[in-house]
């Protein structure tokens, strides 16, 4: 039976994370078809009527959510890589930003403040569940995708767009610098000067350019090409070797924030400690027989 739910719009079925994280906290069923026959498994974003805008700062629950569903899918030996897009016409419209007096109202502008920064760094180590998990996040972005979505698809590992598909780092036009990872993740993927551009202007800019820029990987035609090429990538992803896999997704973090001697030095204790598997096997088996490796789970 397809294990369901769905938090402020993220929906992930047919895995035992699902399953748990069902059973610790029930929250609101829906449908949805997961790659069926291989280890990869879809997380739509469903909340289309608001343009999947993430949920205003005081809605803690809701925040939660997604980091106890990446940890658990991250625990899943069955979950080798994970695709995340949106339904409906937009990826992510940004976030839903509520009475933001409510953020900081209290006898004292202090502890307000403190407990806003509180819920702050909630926010951020929500985003940053995604770059946690073992398992690679391929994200398919379609429309538009603002502010708060660009946070969610920069703590991905690989991106992919539309041409019609329209980037926005929005912040700055409501009167607030970009908290939730944008500004510390967008300089490593197109650039200081461009990120620096784009993020003190709010431009909005298409498939086409955020392709040329490094934002994503590819810039499909349409939105049909656009889940082909993404669940085609999921599926290349979840067939290589579990171990080389999240190994290589946690030396790349690793470089991304290191310089590039600590960067060898920490994959040659990582590839010391790994290398030698039964995945390095069967490997070899596979490319002497000339078809492709089948792998063992985590």
């Amino acid at each position: 039976m397809t294990a369901q739910f769905v938090l402020w719009g993220l929906m992930i079925g047919d895995c035992t994370a699902a399953q748990r994280v069902r059973a610790e906290r029930p929250v609101r069923p829906t449908s949805l078809a997961s790659c069926a026959g291989v280890d990869a498994f879809r997380a739509n974003l469903s909340s289309p009527s608001t343009s999947h805008a993430a949920p205003p700062p005081q809605d803690a629950a809701m925040w939660a959510e997604l980091p106890r569903v990446f940890d658990a899918l991250d625990q899943d030996d069955s979950v080798r890589c994970v695709l995340l897009r949106g339904r409906g016409k937009n990826f992510c419209a940004g976030i839903d930003l509520g009475s933001l007096t409510a953020l900081v109202e209290g006898d004292c502008p202090g502890r307000a403040r403190e407990r806003l920064r509180r819920k702050i760094a909630r926010m951020q180590d929500s985003f940053s569940a995604l770059e946690r998990c073992r398992k690679p996040v391929v994200a398919a972005v379609q429309g538009a995708c603002y502010g708060a979505g660009v946070d969610l698809i920069a703590a991905c590992d690989v991106r992919l767009c539309t041409r019609a598909a329209r980037f926005c780092v929005k912040e700055i036009d409501l009167g607030i610098v970009a908290d939730i990872g944008t500004l510390q993740r967008l300089p490593r993927l197109v650039g200081q000067g461009r990120a620096a551009e784009l993020a003190l202007t709010a431009r909005v800019f298409g498939g086409e350019e955020a392709e040329r820029a490094g934002l994503v990987s590819r810039a499909c035609g349409s939105e049909a090409e656009l889940w082909r090429a993404a669940e085609e990538t999921a599926r290349t992803i979840a067939a290589k070797s579990p171990l080389a896999v999240v190994g290589t997704k946690r030396v790349l973090l690793h470089a991304r924030d290191h310089g590039i001697y600590e960067g060898l030095d920490y994959v040659a204790t990582w590839n010391a400690a790994m290398l030698v598997s039964n995945d390095l096997e069967a490997g070899f088996v596979a490319a002497r027989g000339r078809k492709p490796a089948v792998y063992a789970k985590l």
